[in-house]
């Protein structure tokens, strides 16, 4: 039996254990308790979320062991120092067990135990530079779903760590059971750790209905030149006026927003399908393979060639 201890902090973030369920129902698609889970913290007892739940606990010592020990995130780790006792709690873990993973914020343990030194990590966006500030010796990736680096895991924020704890499903019970517990937990689909976590349609967060309508009818016609006119048109505004109240509520022109959705929607048919880099750039509004790449060199700063390489190497 593989033991899983989730191990909780004061304030601790319930997305956390909302891992445990990909690995109940891997034991229910297998037909065996093929996983055992423990919630452990440094003393022990009844310890409170952030949201004021409180989960009972037993209490980490010298003789506490696990095959995975999953460390949760907190709201905010900047104003939460580690523990000095989990700290070294997790040292040792890192040298015993077979994986140790930091789910969303909960990379910072990690980080404080040193056990994130030289390798590959993420965590969520909101603190990825902080951490990389913190801990230079991380090479941080701060636009991943999950970034596995021998036996240290790191997820990004919330569901993320949804989507790291099936690939240890797969990692130990292989692709199809993995696949029925994605379909039974209705996970639209299955991410690989190489996804990004942006979100071009959050980042702009246009205050009126309006401008979101604009965005969306974008969206859903990337493959169309789009041109101010049109989405001013598709509104009902004079193209002056779009443009002006577009660019007040998103802090962007137009033109450079709608560049974002195209490489937005792009860099996921990368990461998600097959399709030829030609076929992508047509079907995403690019005028041609270069015209793409030149956009994502100045969107992320790698070509998209880059892109689909890692992520075939992520999973």
């Amino acid at each position: 039996m593989h033991q899983i201890g989730f191990v909780l902090t004061e304030g601790f973030q319930l997305m956390s254990l909302a891992t445990q369920t990909v690995f109940e129902f891997a034991n229910i698609v297998t037909g065996e308790p093929f996983y055992a889970l423990e919630n452990y913290s440094v003393t022990g007892g009844n310890v409170r979320s952030s949201g004021g739940l409180q989960v009972a606990t037993r209490a980490l010592d010298a003789d506490s062991r696990a095959d995975t020990w999953m460390l949760s995130g907190v709201l905010n780790p900047l104003d939460q120092p580690v523990p000095a006792a989990l700290r070294d709690f997790v040292r040792g873990a890192g040298r015993h067990a077979r994986r140790v993973a930091g789910v969303c914020t909960g990379a910072f343990v990690l980080a404080e135990a040193g056990l994130l030194d030289g390798r590959r990590a993420t965590t969520h966006w909101a603190f990825a530079r902080e951490m990389q500030k913190r801990f230079p010796d991380i090479r941080m990736e701060d636009d991943r779903i999950f970034v596995i680096d021998g036996p240290v895991w790191t997820s990004a924020g919330m569901t993320a760590g949804l989507d790291l704890a099936l690939a240890m499903v797969e990692k130990d019970l292989g692709e199809e059971v993995a696949r029925s517990v994605a379909h039974k937990l209705v996970m639209h689909q299955r991410r690989s750790g190489g996804q990004t976590q942006h979100s071009e349609m959050l980042d702009l967060a246009p205050k009126s209905d309006r401008i979101q309508s604009a965005l969306d009818y974008a969206r859903r016609n990337l493959s169309r030149p789009l041109s101010v006119e049109e989405l001013a048109e598709a509104v009902h505004l004079s193209p002056r006026q779009f443009s002006r109240v577009f660019t007040a509520e998103t802090g962007q022109s137009p033109a450079k927003a709608v560049e974002g959705l195209r490489l937005e929607a792009a860099r996921l048919m990368i990461e998600q399908s097959r399709h030829p880099l030609d076929v992508i750039a047509r079907e995403t509004g690019f005028r041609d393979r270069r015209h793409m790449r030149e956009a994502f060199m100045r969107g992320f700063g790698v070509p998209p060639a880059a892109v689909r390489r890692g992520t075939r190497t992520a999973a």
